[in-house]
């Protein structure tokens, strides 16, 4: 069984015991966490499929936080032509790694 979820304003497709890795959510390890904004829930060929505007009732993803991280560098570059300005930043944003456990639906 697949879902469409919805987090942090981005959108991601999961499976059971898929690990996906999102923006910081600033939980601790270890901690489960329930995501109730489900765009859609559908099984492996598509033949029963549950969308609802906007979001699926009465279905829940449960995930548990497996680890806290800092991702790669970014290199955020600024320039003005004919200034001779520039500004260069690196930047390297937290990131939540999240184990899916189990997808419920009710009805």
């Amino acid at each position: 069984m697949y879902a469409v979820i919805e987090l942090k304003g981005h959108q991601y497709i999961v499976n059971e015991w898929d690990t996906i890795v999102v923006d910081n959510m600033d939980i601790k390890e270890g901690e489960k966490v329930e995501i109730s904004e489900v765009l859609s829930v559908f099984d492996e060929k598509a033949e029963k499929v549950l969308v609802w505007t906007p979001y699926v009732k009465g279905a829940k993803v449960s995930a548990q936080v497996k680890e806290n991280k800092r991702w790669e560098k970014i290199n955020v570059l600024k320039f003005k032509r004919k200034v001779r300005y520039t500004k260069r930043i690196w930047f390297r944003p937290y990131q939540t790694v999240l184990e899916v456990k189990k997808i419920q639906v009710n009805g």
